[in-house]
């Protein structure tokens, strides 16, 4: 009688341990649904806002790029013109001496930028009617001359556009990655649902020592364990650091880029380029090279920002799965 009171007693103690371990386990299991399911709502959103922010810089790294192609261009244009300009002038001075022969106190050159004034040299005698001499190459030098000068501008204005764009691109990229981070509530969710994570592992080992592996509990524990337990595998800040890392780069290139714009635009500007002197002839050289430089550096930084974001979506988009599937294990 006695022995049967005692196996009475030790099941019944037994039948309350595994019932304590089940709910212990359902707890944890309900603990961690509450800690963790939805937080991918808020991963995708910032997903989204990443990708957005990759196709914008994508077009502002596309547009600087095409702002440095523009300007690299023009400067062989420039060159090819200057040396044109070059010829036109040793030509002129060659046909004025042919011209001239002996005597050149009878010859006078007859301006080209006057209205209706073609290029020729006239004899100035009085016994003689004028004489003109003309060179069929000279002017079709000329000819080509204008055509340089315009395309020039064209490339001018096809670099400040671009650079102007690239500006406009990386302003907006500032905007959008300098919110997309994960904030100190989403923080405190995700150190919570990792927090839940652990407490589950907890009961779980407990669980299988007295309610056995093939437990049906214990194996819909273990599921939603290995499903959420990759949370651990995810580094949040991370994701802060790559949008710091492309707020800066796309500043950097803003800043670059509305230089450059400016740089550009006085470059090409009809003040600058009418001045012939040697020291108007320098400065534009040289503010057209520094153009091509900031347009370079904006291109660069738009790139680095560029990269920056597609990594961020890359370890948002495996945060968003890792969540995914917790949730569904939960389910």
């Amino acid at each position: 009688m006695i022995r049967k009171i005692q196996v009475a007693l030790l099941f019944c103690c037994v039948v309350g341990a595994v019932n304590a371990n089940t709910a212990e386990l359902n707890v944890a299991i309900e603990n961690l649904r509450s800690a963790c399911v939805g937080i991918s709502d808020e991963l995708n959103r910032m997903k989204t806002m990443a990708g957005i922010n990759t196709a914008v810089t994508a077009v502002g790294t596309v547009a600087a790029g095409g702002g440095l192609g523009a300007g690299i261009a023009k400067s062989g244009v420039d060159s090819e013109a200057e040396k044109l300009a070059s010829e036109i002038a040793d030509d002129l001075e060659e046909l004025r001496m042919a011209a001239v022969g002996q005597d050149s106190s009878k010859f006078e050159y007859i301006d080209v930028t006057a209205p209706d004034v073609t290029d020729f040299w006239e004899v100035q005698d009085d016994a003689q009617d004028a004489q003109v001499v003309t060179n069929a190459d000279i002017e079709a030098k000329k000819a080509e001359l204008e055509r340089l000068n315009k395309k020039s501008v064209v490339l001018g204005n096809v670099r400040t556009g671009t650079l102007a764009a690239a500006t406009a691109t990386n302003i907006a990229g500032v905007a959008i990655a300098g919110t997309n981070r994960i904030d100190g509530d989403l923080k405190v969710w995700v150190d919570s649902c990792l927090g839940a994570v652990k407490e589950l592992s907890n009961a779980l080992g407990q669980a299988r020592v007295s309610l056995g592996s093939i437990n049906p509990d214990v194996q819909r524990a273990e599921n939603i364990y290995r499903a959420c337990e990759e949370w651990s595998m995810v580094d949040v800040t991370s994701i802060n650091k790559k949008s710091t890392g492309a707020t800066v780069s796309s500043g950097i290139g803003a800043g670059l880029g509305v230089v450059g714009t400016i740089t550009s635009a006085v470059a090409n500007s009809g003040g600058v380029r009418a001045n012939d002197t040697d020291a108007g002839k320098a400065k534009e050289k040289n503010l057209n090279t520094a153009a091509n430089v900031l347009a370079g550096g904006t291109t660069v930084a738009s790139g680095v920002a560029l990269v920056f974001n597609a990594t961020q979506i890359k370890t948002l988009k495996r945060a968003s799965e890792i969540s995914d599937k917790c949730q569904e294990a939960l389910q």
